[in-house]
């Protein structure tokens, strides 16, 4: 058991939350019981997700997508009322982390996906954001784009959304999870061969093609799940609590 208190001043500093200009606020986002034993992570705080943390008697929620975005609409109504009711009403802080937990060099979602996909990392793509959230690296065997995207959909159980932008084996591939497509263009003049995010724009395929670059759109939540899990797991061993990834199904 760790106090509330507690647990955020540690995740904060291994994050380095300080270090972002975010559009959400990272840590605490609803406050709860004052003492954390039980822990239930996942990506987004969906009502599904709140609903499943109150079945484990969550004492805490740590999620990649909280609340409060800048541009958001303030009144507390319709859905936004429902989830902050039940959090309030059982005691679960919600405690969300955005860039920083795409950033991290061991917790972050970018990181990683590197590891499910078996990416070799050696740098960041320039261009994308201070800290950087865009990575490069290589694939251990150069592969075809049908070879690499089979990979992909074997690997996060999602078939991918490709977009051909050459002909040439894959060798290098740079990635940004979640909805980063707009770093292709910083990918492309990193002279990468592919490159990887969560969704694609209609414009997206036009970039690909003209700039040369396989895109693959691997999915917003897939590509995120494994970040905030692997938080989860870390400060469960670290403070002896007990730990549940829930991960709401999104085709997205």
């Amino acid at each position: 058991m760790i106090t509330r208190t507690e647990l955020i001043a540690y995740i904060d500093e291994q994050l380095e939350v300080s270090r972002f200009q975010d559009y959400c606020p990272n840590g605490l986002q609803v406050e709860g019981k004052p003492e954390v034993n039980i822990l239930v992570t996942g990506v987004t705080a969906s009502q599904a997700l709140l609903e499943a943390a109150v079945e484990h008697n969550a004492d805490a929620l740590i999620v990649h997508h909280g609340y409060f975005w800048r541009g958001e609409a303030p009144a507390v109504t319709g859905i936004k009322y429902q989830r902050l009711k039940m959090l309030i009403n059982n005691g679960i802080n919600l405690i969300g982390y955005h860039l920083p937990l795409d950033a991290h060099a061991e917790f972050g979602n970018n990181v990683q996906l590197a590891k499910i996909l078996n990416i070799e990392m050696d740098g960041f793509i320039a261009g994308t954001g201070e800290p950087a959230i865009g990575f490069r690296g290589k694939l251990t065997t150069p592969q075809t784009l049908e070879e690499f995207s089979s990979h992909i959909a074997c690997q996060l159980d999602r078939k991918p959304t490709i977009i051909a932008g050459h002909d040439r084996l894959i060798k290098t591939v740079g990635w940004c999870t979640g909805a980063a497509q707009g770093y292709i263009q910083q990918a492309a003049e990193s002279g990468l061969d592919a490159f990887i995010s969560g969704e694609a724009s209609e414009q997206t395929t036009h970039l690909a093609r003209e700039l040369g670059i396989h895109y693959i759109a691997a999915g917003h939540h897939a590509t995120e799940r494994y970040g905030v899990k692997a938080l989860g797991e870390h400060v469960a061993l670290k403070f002896g609590l007990q730990h549940y990834f829930i991960d709401i199904d999104n085709p997205v």
